[in-house]
């Protein structure tokens, strides 16, 4: 697939690089600079642009903002409209340490709302971006970690199921885009222990049923 990154940074970085070891085309975007753009390109032998550039003719889009810079990056990459668009981003406040949207709707539902002729589904911003290599990595091996998405596009959420399984991981359907209220708090979670825990970020998690 022809995939747009739109948010280069950790999450962006490291999941459009392996998306391109994967085999697909990947376009980086929206950067804190061009050099770091011009560096992801070559490491991940993948093409670099402007958002707009990068969501023009893709298969699909990586949204990876912060939620402070989802209003600007989104008018960068122009219409959206019947494009896939799989988002990592939480509703975080300026310092990371809340979330600014929850209980009776979803950072995910809202921005649905701003991007309404888009198919968007939430994916990967469940776990840390210390453990993606390393599940990359072991992709080959049984017992793969798992990850929760939810989506209302049949069609989009079976292209973000393609991507998950690409990364490694055994994507788990939580079903429709309002269950965002319960996995954004999940990915709370994840973090408390994957960051102030013990044994570092390197965390993932598989549900199973006994």
């Amino acid at each position: 697939m022809r995939i747009g990154i739109l948010g280069s940074g950790l999450m962006g970085g490291k999941l459009g690089t392996i998306f391109a070891r994967a085999g697909h085309d990947v376009t980086f975007s929206y950067a804190r600079s061009e050099r770091k753009l011009k560096r992801l390109a070559r490491q991940a032998k993948a093409n670099y642009g402007t958002p707009r550039e990068a969501a023009q003719d893709a298969d699909a889009l990586l949204l990876a903002v912060h939620w402070s810079r989802m209003d600007d990056v989104l008018k960068q990459a122009g219409s959206l409209a019947g494009k896939v668009v799989v988002s990592c981003s939480l509703p975080m406040n300026d310092d990371d340490t809340a979330l600014v949207v929850g209980r009776t709707s979803s950072g995910a539902e809202k921005l649905a709302r701003k991007i309404p002729k888009a198919r968007l589904v939430q994916a990967f911003n469940t776990v840390p971006s210390e453990v993606l290599f390393d599940v990359y990595a072991a992709r080959r091996k049984r017992g793969r970690p798992s990850l929760v998405y939810c989506g209302d596009d049949r069609k989009a959420k079976s292209v973000a199921v393609k991507l998950i399984r690409d990364v490694g991981f055994d994507p788990v359907d939580a079903g429709p885009l309002r269950i965002a209220r319960y996995t954004e708090p999940f990915a709370l979670l994840v973090a408390q222990l994957a960051y102030e825990g013990r044994g570092g970020p390197e965390l993932a998690y598989r549900f199973e049923r006994v």
